[in-house]
């Protein structure tokens, strides 16, 4: 476990005031903008560390660049992303997961693990309504 610093108490209070998913320089200038004296470099490794806790999810975009979130659900889930306002929602897929584990199965693989987020336009930006998708 990761000592609790004052850097780390303003990065955890950074990331519970923001919604989307955002990079390292983006949440190291909104410190900054709140008169945080952090470096930037502590800024990702304390990114980093709460990645591998499960602290915050970490999403790669298109460019590669990792951008970060602390999620609601603390279990697994996946997500869905704007591509035009990095809106994010998370879901669970119950049937997706059990038909992943059968497909690694029948490949010999075991102890899982995968990330999946689900790019499209939020209703906002030309997607449809939520209440359209659910008449089926």
């Amino acid at each position: 476990m990761q000592r609790t610093t004052r850097q780390r108490t303003a990065l955890l209070d950074a990331l519970e005031r923001q919604d989307d998913f955002r990079s390292a320089q983006q949440i190291h200038e909104q410190l900054r903008a709140d008169g945080e004296t952090v470096g930037l470099a502590t800024v990702y490794r304390n990114l980093q560390s709460l990645a591998q806790s499960g602290g915050v999810d970490v999403l790669v975009a298109d460019d590669g660049e990792s951008l970060y979130r602390q999620c609601a659900d603390s279990g697994h889930h996946h997500h869905l992303v704007c591509r035009e306002c990095g809106r994010t929602v998370e879901f669970l897929a119950p049937e997706l997961e059990a038909a992943m584990t059968a497909i690694a199965a029948d490949h010999g693989f075991t102890d899982l693990d995968h990330t999946l987020e689900v790019f499209g336009l939020c209703p906002e930006h030309g997607g449809a309504s939520p209440e359209a998708g659910r008449s089926r």
